[in-house]
């Protein structure tokens, strides 16, 4: 194929999805992966020519490389993005979250990124201009209360992510991430469901953002060809805590974060 691929982690539902619609609508073949193989199937079906997809656990690496080779090879030997955006959310005091439900959390938001972006390396490395790009998220910004191992990983993430686009700088390979508050999707749906309620910064801040707005930004992203951009803040919410965060003193960010939680 001629057109440009990219290859999106966690597509069956929420911004994978509107990510994936965008992108189709815009010309690019879309590599469509998901533990909920159903979802992507039906999902590709829809979309029509240049959709493909599997299941697939991000968490496997063998899993994830001949997921890759296969979307390769099916692209016309070309991955231009790599978009990590699988990921899981739970809500809770540290102390009070079973520890296999954090653990989890390692192991698809950050072992699942640094799985994918190995696996697509060979692959990225071969097409000019490739970019890599993850979803991290505001809980970057500042460590929130109640998000305490959800946000360890969006922290890694972010640094992953500053690390690698200095490393394969040389090979042409640029990484970015989008960094954004809440988001109307199923993921939230289903963390607010299961912590009994809506967390009190989700009632301080609201939820402003859709899957279809995380996809705009994501298509920014790739196509962004003026100075060199890492983070992605969409909306202006976040993008206000990014910049309140660097100007203003330690003491107020954990002030403001603590009431903002209510704690």
């Amino acid at each position: 194929m001629s057109r440009p691929s990219i290859f999106i982690t966690g597509a069956a539902t929420g911004i994978g999805r509107a990510t994936a619609q965008h992108f189709h609508r815009g010309g690019w073949c879309v590599g469509l992966y998901d533990v909920n193989e159903a979802g992507v199937r039906e999902l590709a079906v829809s979309l029509g020519e240049g959709a493909l997809a599997g299941k697939l656990d991000v968490t496997d690496a063998a899993g994830m490389a001949a997921a890759l080779e296969s979307f390769f090879d099916a692209a016309g030997g070309r991955l231009d993005v790599l978009f990590n955006n699988a990921g899981i959310a739970v809500v809770g005091d540290f102390d009070a979250l079973p520890l296999p439900r954090q653990l989890a959390l390692v192991d698809v938001n950050l072992k699942g990124v640094i799985i994918g972006c190995h696996a697509a390396f060979p692959y990225l490395k071969r097409t000019p201009g490739s970019r890599v790009i993850s979803m991290s998220s505001a809980s970057a910004i500042y460590g929130a209360p109640g998000f305490a191992s959800y946000c360890a990983t969006k922290f890694a993430v972010k640094g992953l992510t500053e690390a690698l686009n200095i490393e394969w700088d040389k090979h042409g390979i640029r990484c970015m991430d989008v960094l954004p508050l809440f988001v109307d999707t199923p993921m939230v749906t289903q963390f607010v469901e299961q912590s009994g309620g809506k967390p009190k910064s989700m009632d301080a801040l609201g939820m402003h953002l859709t899957a279809d707005d995380i996809a705009a930004t994501v298509w920014r992203a790739v196509n962004w060809r003026w100075w060199p951009r890492i983070h992605w803040y969409p909306g202006a919410q976040s993008w206000l805590l990014a910049l309140s965060s660097k100007v203003s003193p330690g003491w107020f960010n954990h002030l403001s974060t603590k009431w903002v939680s209510g704690y």
